[in-house]
């Protein structure tokens, strides 16, 4: 085994699993406001103590726009599609979570309704949205990540 082998094999330290953290924060934080400018949406300012993460897996952010007409949203960016949803639908990260899990399991059944089947794109699409739908429901519900919040 050569010795690079070896120092990819260790742990990393606390300061590098901090800082690889950070990274993912900031990479995903700038995915949603590319996602929300995509839609029209041109964010203003984020709202960092009620928005949560669970990196590397998904980040939900409670953002600030002034364009069109100021509006707050809930913005969910990730190892998922990325999505958004007014903040009048969510009190909190939390339920905002779960508002984006039962909204997915919905728009999936109704791509299955409609025949997606028939195109291959779609029909994975659909079933991305069901796993991390149930992803996503699994993280409203577990206690031991929102003690804290």
């Amino acid at each position: 085994m050569t010795e690079q082998a070896v120092d990819q094999t260790q742990p990393l330290s606390p300061e590098q699993q901090e800082a690889l953290t950070q990274q993912w924060i900031k990479e995903h934080f700038q995915k949603a406001n590319r996602f929300l400018a995509e839609k029209g949406v041109i964010p203003s300012k984020v709202i960092a103590e009620e928005s949560r993460y669970l990196a590397p897996f998904l980040a939900v952010w409670k953002m600030e726009s002034k364009q069109p007409k100021a509006q707050t949203f809930w913005v969910m960016s990730g190892d998922l599609p990325s999505d958004y949803v007014d903040v009048g639908v969510a009190k909190t990260a939390r339920d905002a979570i779960r508002h984006f899990s039962m909204m997915w399991q919905l728009k999936a059944e109704n791509l299955i309704k409609s025949g997606v089947t028939k195109d291959a794109t779609q029909a994975k699409f659909a079933k991305l949205l069901v796993s991390r739908a149930e992803s996503l429901y699994q993280i409203h519900n577990d206690e031991k990540l929102w003690k804290n919040s």
